[in-house]
């Protein structure tokens, strides 16, 4: 199949099933075959190049990220997949950190549609997107690729791959309809990415966590590699621009390293990412490397800075962890000496009460609640009661736009405004102030 142009390819990859858009629910009998299938028809291109495999209920995003610029920065060539995408798909599928373009996005589409009906095999969006990127990394030729799971892990569409390397960065309770609804459930879902003889990186020390990812290394004969042990991170300070970290892994210390990025949880996403790229290489990765990468490591979407006068941030803080983590955040990395408010929204199946209330703790005094482009939004009328439960002030509107315009129109130079709760809602604020193009 040829597309006349990415509007009509995108068009064909919308008539597929999409569970970012449409609330997700664990199917009975749960197979990755389909994908398997799909690999095998196009010649097993997943098992053209190594794999680092990243899962985690936060953090993993900006944990691949890292490693991608880790290993990048040490002369690979390196393939990159991450979800959800800020602006346009194009942002989930690089190589040596460079979006795919237009044409050979449109490309690769046109191919899977083939695929597709040769083969009989109907896909989710979501495992299009995963192939695609896979087959795009063998067309590359990359040296490795850092795979971001999108949901999860064992049933994860990126489960096709063997990592060389597998990272779990943390379990909270997070789409708990799809995972469990205990910590233990959802960590038994995420370390199902682990594989016999490949490093297991486990960066939490929630004892439930750690007994689950053991007794899964064991089962399979995986070497852990876990937090406090065999890594550390024993230096996380507030710096000018981010953070000042030191931290020790299974090869090498770092001592007083800057990290560009705000935020006390990136200091442990950092030393995670530094780990997993020092297993992959078998090596310390070296001052050099380490201390140019953090220093200018970039992670839109998460802790970002846009603009000042009024001090307008913003994070895609989504379940009640990263809420938490975002207020603690703010409160040491941003400090305003006017009026804080946020520009909230966010979709079904969320916490409400659990995501408003560590805001409303740190002194977020006005909440304008808006409802994201997304079929699975939230109304604002909802996000606004639980704001008004909380003891804070509610504004509705119908649109993050309108949310934006009045929280500014209300702000002095020196407030601060967050906006959070969605990336749909931070992709949306970051197209406004910086004047960028919005295909959601």
């Amino acid at each position: 199949m040829s597309f006349r142009s990415l509007d009509s390819a995108l068009e064909w990859l919308e008539t597929h099933v999409d569970y970012e858009r449409v609330t997700p629910k664990r199917q009975s009998d749960p197979t990755l075959q389909p994908i398997f299938d799909t690999l095998s028809l196009l010649g097993s291109p997943e098992s053209d190049y190594p794999s680092v495999h990243i899962t985690g209920t936060n953090g993993k995003g900006t944990t691949t990220t890292l490693i991608s610029a880790l290993l990048g920065a040490s002369g690979l060539r390196v393939g990159t997949f991450t979800s959800p995408d800020l602006h346009a798909v194009n942002e989930r599928i690089a190589v040596a950190g460079d979006p795919i373009d237009d044409e050979a996005l449109m490309g690769l589409l046109a191919r899977m549609a083939d695929v597709e009906r040769v083969g009989a095999i109907t896909l989710t969006r979501f495992e299009i997107l995963t192939v695609a990127a896979f087959l795009h990394f063998s067309d590359e030729g990359v040296d490795v690729a850092v795979v971001e799971v999108g949901l999860g892990g064992t049933w994860d569409s990126t489960n096709v791959i063997d990592g060389a390397v597998n990272v779990l960065t943390n379990v909270d309770l997070d789409h708990m309809a799809v995972l469990g609804s205990t910590i233990g459930e959802i960590a038994a879902d995420k370390v199902g990415i682990f594989r016999s003889a490949a490093p297991s990186v486990v960066a939490s020390s929630d004892p439930v966590v750690v007994e689950i990812a053991r007794e899964r290394c064991e089962r399979i004969g995986a070497p852990l590699v876990l937090v406090g042990d065999d890594f550390a991170l024993t230096r996380n300070d507030v710096a000018v621009g981010g953070r000042l970290i030191s931290l020790r892994t299974p090869f090498a210390s770092y001592e007083d390293v800057g990290l560009s990025l705000h935020g006390i949880h990136q200091g442990d996403n950092a030393t995670t990412a530094v780990v997993a790229s020092e297993l992959f290489l078998g090596r310390a990765l070296g001052e050099r490397v380490v201390r140019e990468s953090l220093s200018n490591a970039k992670m839109p979407g998460r802790l970002e800075l846009l603009s000042r006068r009024p001090t307008v941030i913003v994070d895609g803080a989504h379940n009640p962890a990263g809420m938490r983590a975002l207020a603690q955040a703010f409160n040491g990395a941003f400090h305003v000496e006017g009026v804080r408010r946020c520009v909230l929204g966010m979709l079904s199946g969320r916490d409400v009460d659990d995501m408003v209330a560590p805001l409303v703790q740190a002194g977020v005094a006005e909440f304008f609640c808006c409802a994201p482009r997304s079929p699975r939004a939230m109304e604002a009328s909802v996000v606004a009661d639980a704001v008004r439960r909380a003891g804070a002030v509610a504004y509705e509107y119908a649109s993050v736009e309108s949310a934006l315009a009045h929280a500014r129109e209300y702000s002095r130079e020196e407030d601060l405004i967050i906006v959070a709760g969605s990336l749909y809602v931070v992709g949306e604020v970051r197209s406004r102030l910086l004047g960028l193009s919005y295909h959601h």
